[in-house]
Formats: C-alpha cells, structure tokens, sequence
C-alpha cells in the first residue's frame, strides 16, 4: 500500500452514482409543490371548481402594491407625489415604475413644467382590472381561512 486511497468499489452513499438516480428537474412544479404566482394556471393544473382568482405576481410584490393602490385612487400623479406617497426613494419607484410599464399596467407621461422636466404616472385600464383581480384573490384567501378556521372549531 502506497497510502492512497483505495478509489475502487461502490460510492459512498451520497456520492457521485446516487446524484445520478435524481430525477431530472424540469420547469413544472411537483404536484405537491404551490405554483407560481404569475396569474396564470400552470399548463397540465386543472382548474379549480369555483374558478377562484389567482394572485397578480406583477402586483403581489409589496411595492408594487404599495403604488398600484395608491393610482387607483387618482387619474394620474405626478412622480413626487408616488414616491412620497408610497415613502420609496426615487431609484425604487423609478424601478417599480418599470416593471409595472413593461406589464402594461402603467402608463409613464413625461413633459414640462415651465423648464422643469416632470414625470405623471397612471394606472392603465388593464392595471386597475388587474389590481380588482388581484385583491378579489386575497379576499378569497381571507375567506378560505376563515371557512377553514370556523371548521376547525367545529
């Protein structure tokens, strides 16, 4: 013996062959696995029996929610008053902003003010129908826990 290891026989457990048997990881979530939250069912999902909303995953995040409800309450605001209306810097609201565009739920008009550049921001009839989509699942969440609370005391 040279005092190397001995490199032959079967692997460990753990070792290189196990990784072999893992099944090959694909897009889809395993079934019991909670889909993503695009709006969107997964392709082989059924649907569910009421037909309940799904979560807005544009939307969902914080901020975004943050600065869709606060559009939802005018036709259109002026990009200070998002941004200290929502308490985000202007970097997060200008980002946001984006992603909210790029979806279509926004609209950007940009213009002047005397010489000053100014930015408006307004939902877009697809954002507020998408905002009444998205709250109408959070209600139903709230309701399914209720229901489901109510029938674990009973």
């Amino acid at each position: 013996m040279s005092g190397e290891a001995d490199l032959g026989g079967d692997p460990a457990p753990g070792d290189g062959a196990a990784r072999d048997e893992r099944p090959a990881q694909s897009g889809s979530a395993a079934p019991d696995e909670v889909p993503a939250l695009d709006g969107a069912p997964a392709p082989d999902e059924a649907p569910a029996l009421d037909e309940a909303p799904a979560l807005d995953g544009v939307i969902h995040h914080p901020t975004r929610l943050t600065l869709v409800a606060f559009l939802s309450a005018c036709d259109e605001a002026e990009f200070a008053a998002v941004r200290d209306g929502c308490r985000v810097s202007d970097s997060v609201l200008s980002k946001n902003a984006s992603a909210l565009e790029a979806a279509g739920y926004l609209h950007v008009r940009k213009g002047h003010v005397g010489k000053r550049p100014r930015t408006w921001l307004s939902l877009t009839p697809a954002g507020r129908q998408a905002l009444d989509r998205h709250l109408a699942a959070l209600q139903d969440l709230v309701d399914a826990a209720r229901c489901a609370a109510g029938s674990v005391g009973a």
